[in-house]
């Protein structure tokens, strides 16, 4: 009995795991686990009884929490896009644009996968989406298996990282950060990672080309009546709407006095690089409407197709990540606006319907209830963990580990890594997550950068052989069976589950090379948060001085007057402040006195 007590917290811990391995639900196994050692820790006299009526306070406190209704937002918005076509259409298109190049197939994949994951946020939808319409083209012109399923797989795990990823959402949550600022802090991870698989692609066409070929003539299906390309006429409106962007970003500042009839001294970078990226992707889009309505012939075919097949969703991401990076919208209400645009764009194509609408509701439906089970189920066991000092047990096992900040960071990803075979990211940011999080603070640790990094390393989690979740939906829609291709007529072999595994080995150890960055590289998601403001107290007291005479001669009363001999009043250096000395409430409000100073 004795040992119980010494060791209910691992105990706890264990019987948790016990729990998972039987294969119960993982939300039901959470609330069972937290529910049995409750009682058995006040049958032990560790807990008192009072310590399970917080519960339902807690669970109360879920269904307020407004920014978990971002999830069921995004959601709605990046089912809606998939199923209207904006996938096929894309994927078709930047097949189309890529195509002549070696490799071309495979970036325009990964491209879109970006894109996708930038509006949807959602890895199943990109992933299914990419399998269905993109695997039958790249097997059809001789790609290896490995690379194209590796290739739509990863590419479809971006929606992990890339904002307004559901997994930033939570772990915000799970922190007790900001939405906004784990989107801003994730932006650059996310399109670098991209960045490395266009990078393993491009490596590819030098060592084994006949892996990834190029597209051939006759499968160019977008060309002039000449027989041109048409790529000319993109190079110059890309050119010219780069130039418009570039311009503005840099005279931003004047621009924004103008407009507001007043000096604008400090302009956000981010809102620059908005605002001049929505203006140059305004003005393709502008002329594209210009040309099709009054056929000028000032684009090719090939132009106008990629600005109407890309500029929606652009316009669509710079509605909802540019309202929140910002700050003119939440997450919750950048995603309303999202999945409105979302419906909007749906209905503009022709393609909106109840049955798709209904599809919609009831897989985001699904899904926001999946996550908020989970999330009262790891409530329940947090709160008796915590009762019984499991998080003290925690830290005291993370912070013994040799090597300071750096040991606990790779025994961490070790940990998270090694997990992740087993676990998909709803249940690591639910059960490990708010056990790691007080321990990464105490070390000093940004507990945002603390959340991209774990982020990002979760993503091998949809990767992993042989339980990758990404790999499961591309086994569910990838061929079984050797087909005839209805095309051109060639017999396709299919694609096996052992080439879907080898083809995402690559990618899970690209993922791992952007884990091992983050960690060496700090600047890589910190460079994109805002900068934190220091106040110079001994200036703000000088500059209120110099605007207050009077009220700080009026602060002391003997200011001014002299003894019966003429002589000045006495004064007492060691005296504390007045009471209602401005400057001293301003210093307590700020955090900073010399009292706490020293």
């Amino acid at each position: 009995m004795e040992f119980l007590s010494n060791n209910f917290a691992p105990i706890m811990f264990g019987g948790l795991i016990v729990f998972l391995l039987l294969g119960f639900p993982v939300a039901f196994s959470l609330g069972a686990c937290g529910l049995f050692f409750g009682f058995v820790g006040i049958e032990l006299g560790l807990l008192p009884e009072a310590l399970l009526q917080a519960l339902p306070l807690r669970i109360f406190g879920i269904m307020q929490n407004d920014t978990l209704l971002a999830i069921p937002f995004f959601t709605l918005m990046g089912l809606i896009l998939e199923r209207s076509g904006m996938a096929e259409d894309l994927l078709d298109t930047i097949g189309q644009l890529f195509g002549p190049l070696r490799g071309g197939l495979a970036f325009a994949v990964i491209f879109v996968g970006a894109l996708l994951a930038a509006t949807t946020g959602v890895v199943a939808a990109s992933v299914i989406s990419m399998g269905l319409i993109s695997l039958p083209i790249m097997l059809r012109y001789g790609y290896d298996r490995r690379v194209a399923a590796g290739a739509i797989a990863a590419s479809g795990t971006l929606a992990q990282i890339i904002p307004p990823s559901l997994v930033l959402i939570i772990l915000a949550d799970q922190l007790g950060r900001s939405v906004g600022d784990m989107y801003k802090g994730a932006f650059i991870p996310g399109f670098a990672l991209t960045v490395l698989y266009f990078g393993y692609v491009v490596l590819l066409t030098f060592i084994r080309p006949n892996w990834v070929p190029a597209l051939p003539l006759e499968a160019r299906t977008i060309r002039e009546d000449n027989g041109g390309s048409g790529m000319r006429s993109l190079l110059i409106l890309t050119i010219v709407s780069t130039a418009v962007a570039v311009y503005l970003g840099q005279h931003y500042a004047q621009v924004l006095s103008w407009f507001k009839d007043e000096t604008a001294l400090n302009v956000a970078t981010d809102e620059t690089i908005v605002v001049s990226l929505c203006a140059g992707v305004m003005l393709a889009f502008v002329i594209a409407i210009i040309n099709k309505v009054t056929r000028m012939g000032l684009l090719s075919r090939m132009a106008e197709r990629v600005t109407f097949v890309l500029i929606p969703p652009l316009l669509l991401i710079f509605l909802v990540l540019g309202t929140i990076f910002l700050g003119v919208a939440t997450p919750t209400e950048g995603g309303a606006m999202g999945a409105m645009g979302a419906l909007i764009m749906a209905m503009s194509r022709g393609r909106l319907s109840m049955k798709l609408l209904k599809q919609a509701l009831t897989s985001t439906t699904k899904l926001s209830s999946f996550v908020v089970f989970i999330l009262v189920g790891s409530t329940v066991f947090s709160l008796v963990f915590q009762g019984v000092d499991g998080s003290r047990w925690v830290e005291h096992l993370l912070t013994s580990v040799p090597g300071g900040q750096l040991g606990f960071l790779i025994v961490v990803n070790l940990l998270i890594f090694f997990l992740a075979f087993f676990l998909d990211f709803f249940e690591l940011s639910f059960i490990v997550v708010p056990l790691l999080a007080p321990v990464a603070e105490k070390m000093g640790i940004d507990l945002i950068w603390f959340g991209v990094l774990l982020a990002v390393n979760m993503q091998t989690s949809f990767m992993h052989p042989p339980f990758g979740f990404a790999l499961f939906f591309l086994r569910s829609v990838a061929p079984v069976k050797e087909y005839t291709d209805k095309l051109t007529k060639k017999l396709i072999q299919p694609v096996t589950t052992m080439q879907i595994y080898w083809g995402a080995i690559p990618f899970v150890i690209i993922q791992i090379i952007m884990v091992g960055a983050i960690i060496a590289f700090p600047g890589i998601v910190s460079s994109g948060l805002d900068k934190k403001v220091v106040y110079d107290l001994d200036k703000i007291r000088m500059e209120m001085e110099a605007s207050m005479p009077d009220a700080m001669e009026q602060q002391d009363p003997t200011a001014g007057m002299t003894g019966a001999a003429g002589g000045e009043a006495p004064t007492d250096s060691s005296d504390p402040a007045p009471a209602d000395d401005p400057m001293k409430a301003l210093q307590d409000s700020l955090g900073d006195t010399p009292e706490k100073k020293n």
